[in-house]
């Protein structure tokens, strides 16, 4: 093997060992920030620590309670278009819906069937009421009397009247003579025919028949008048019996039970051939043509509410139009009750007592500043908040405005962006500041 020059050295050749000159340096001594360092460091942790916990002492104090987040519900105020509803759950029914009771007792045979479609004036059941048929007829033959008694009546009074005016006549022809033969008689006596006696006879007649014609002719001027009594009389009591006659007549008519309107027949309360007691409820009639829909409301909003103010209804897979057709002057149980007409007149698929979700819009605002309702609303008067500041709810008064189900109006006291604490206040107490621990 060759052996390259310089790669092995001579083994009696000194071996050079390299230095530790370049690895030495010199030593300072420590300076007084490097020999107190950690001292200095633990210092200002402390003084970070100690500022900390005053600021944590200041910021919470005046914390009256502490209630955790997870029992109140948040909102951030913000600003855009306000709408004032009223959202409610309402039930279908029937403006014109009438029940139709026995104008008699008796049986009752039904014509038709719950469900069925009947027009104005079908006969939907016949009462069988014997007593009111006999009664009727009865009345009806009084009646054939009366009437003969007031035609019976007419003429006694056209004989009377012509008996006065033959008497009258009669007495006046006997006056006319008796004033003759006293005129001849008294003549007579002046010449010496008659004697006193005889004309004093004559005058005596004369007055006679003169007393029995004016007795005639009073007779003959009352007569009239009596006659015409006698009629009135039989004729208002044939009145009287013909008014009693149509009314039984109205109530035998009655016994056949019709339908006021067109519709359908709703329910039926009563059993095929079953003898009823008078005014018993027999079925109604409901006209599908004339719904509404019944809504409750709270007490507050019912002060709103107006007639005309459009609403819109949603159920049974359908969306419909309506207004209000009516508001309720009573409060009961802190609700009041509206009605809800339908703007068509006319709905389908549509059954009474179906339920409905109703949404009655009140008024729109726009570029108004508002929070999500919630019960601080009813709490105080809604005077006051509790606005959000990291974990302190600090108590602060404010102005509300209007009222939605969903929003509420700020007026005063709060800014677009701040937090309020809408529900779960009660636990607060009124405190002025709440911690909320998490």
């Amino acid at each position: 093997m060759t052996r390259e020059p310089g790669f092995f050295k001579d083994a009696h050749e000194p071996v050079k060992l390299r230095g530790t000159a370049q690895q030495d340096r010199v030593i300072e001594p420590p300076s007084g920030f490097a020999r107190h360092r950690r001292s200095i460091v633990v210092a200002i942790v402390a003084l970070l620590a100690l500022t900390l916990l005053v600021v944590v002492l200041i910021r919470y104090a005046g914390a009256g309670r502490s209630v955790s987040r997870a029992n109140v519900t948040i909102a951030t105020v913000e600003r855009g278009d306000f709408v004032r509803d009223i959202a409610a759950d309402g039930q279908v029914v029937a403006s014109v819906s009438p029940t139709l009771y026995a104008p008699a007792a008796g049986s009752v045979a039904l014509q038709v069937h719950a469900g069925d479609a009947v027009h104005k004036g079908q006969t939907l059941a016949l009462v069988d009421g014997p007593d009111l048929t006999a009664k009727l007829s009865q009345e009806q033959a009084t009646l054939d009397s009366a009437r003969l008694d007031w035609q019976r009546a007419q003429i006694d009074a056209q004989n009377k009247l012509s008996q006065s005016h033959q008497a009258l006549a009669q007495a006046q022809v006997d006056e006319k003579t008796a004033q003759r033969e006293y005129e001849r008689s008294r003549k007579a006596y002046e010449l010496g025919s008659y004697s006193e006696v005889q004309m004093l006879r004559t005058q005596d007649a004369l007055e006679k028949s003169q007393f029995a014609a004016t007795q005639a002719r009073a007779n003959d001027e009352a007569v009239p008048a009596q006659n015409r009594f006698d009629v009135d009389s039989k004729k208002a009591l044939l009145d009287r019996q013909q008014f009693l006659v149509a009314d039984l007549r109205r109530q035998v008519d009655a016994l056949q039970i019709r339908s006021p309107v067109d519709g359908n027949v709703g329910q039926v309360q009563i059993a095929d051939r079953a003898t009823v007691a008078k005014d018993t409820p027999l079925l109604t009639v409901v006209d599908l043509t004339a719904l509404e829909v019944d809504i409750k409301v709270p007490e507050s909003f019912a002060r709103d509410l107006r007639v005309g103010m459009n609403a819109d209804l949603e159920g049974a897979g359908h969306q419909f139009k309506g207004s209000v057709s009516g508001v309720s002057p009573e409060v009961v149980n802190g609700q009041v009750t509206a009605r809800v007409r339908f703007a068509d007149g006319s709905v389908q698929d549509l059954r009474q007592s179906q339920r409905l979700s109703v949404r009655i819009f009140i008024d729109r605002r726009n570029n108004v500043l508002m929070v999500d309702r919630g019960s601080f609303v009813d709490q105080d008067g809604g005077a006051y908040v509790y606005v959000v500041h990291g974990n302190i709810a600090q108590r602060q008064s404010v102005r509300l405005g209007a009222a939605s189900v969903q929003k509420v109006e700020i007026l005063e006291g709060l800014e677009v962006g701040d937090q309020v604490v809408i529900s779960g206040t009660d636990a607060f107490d009124r405190a002025e500041r709440v911690v909320l621990s998490h």
